[in-house]
């Protein structure tokens, strides 16, 4: 499978929203990726279900969510009425990560776990088999900008490792710090999918780093 690349819109000018949506309808990106925070299981909020709404109507392309929120389970419902590829909930924030995973299925949706950097991998041991996919985050979340954490390839290699051995099906995405140094080494560890916001939307050629993305 060719590499995919998800344009984290955190980093977008939401007050040209609309214009960022069409530039990236008319890019090579392949997923939208939204990153939904509470201000309890991180520090920051994002926006809510009506910004969603409002992307999900204009998107070309598969939304990507990230809850990084407790209490998930509220909201999976809602999610579902929207053009969402993948929905993903955070390892930490849950206590039935089984159940939950399942009703995403349930409603449709690819069914996602997301990693803090301090998780280690082998917790994912039981529930591998069931997932869509695994967000390995490479920052602390919160926050766009941040630098690279650079342990996060061997965290990919471990993943790698245990997908095979599990004969699993799950794509590994990588979300922080992504640019085409690090992008190429992701890769080369055995990442699937980046998440790249600031490195798009502060390029002079959001399009042409997108393309750059695509082919390393």
């Amino acid at each position: 499978m060719a590499h995919l690349v998800s344009a984290s819109l955190l980093s977008a000018n939401f007050s040209h929203l609309g214009e960022d949506i069409q530039l990236l309808n008319n890019s090579e990106v392949d997923w939208f990726h939204l990153d939904i925070m509470d201000g309890h299981f991180v520090p920051n909020f994002s926006y809510g279900f009506p910004v969603v709404k409002a992307i999900s109507k204009e998107s070309k392309k598969p939304l990507d969510v990230h809850l990084m929120m407790y209490h998930p389970e509220n909201y999976i419902k809602r999610f579902a009425e929207y053009n969402i590829g993948y929905l993903s909930i955070h390892f930490e924030a849950v206590p039935h990560l089984h159940r939950l995973i399942q009703s995403i299925k349930e409603n449709g949706m690819k069914a996602g776990v997301a990693l803090n950097p301090h998780t280690p991998i082998a917790l994912l041991e039981d529930i591998i088999a069931d997932c869509d996919l695994v967000c390995i985050m490479s920052v602390n979340p919160g926050f766009g900008g941040q630098k690279f954490i650079y342990n996060t390839y061997q965290k990919v290699i471990k993943l790698r490792r245990l997908i095979l051995e599990k004969e699993a099906h799950a794509l590994i995405e990588i979300d922080g710090g992504v640019n085409l140094s690090t992008g190429k080494l992701l890769f080369e560890a055995g990442a699937d999918v980046l998440v790249a916001g600031s490195f798009i939307f502060d390029a002079e050629d959001p399009c042409s780093t997108i393309h750059q993305l695509k082919v390393i």
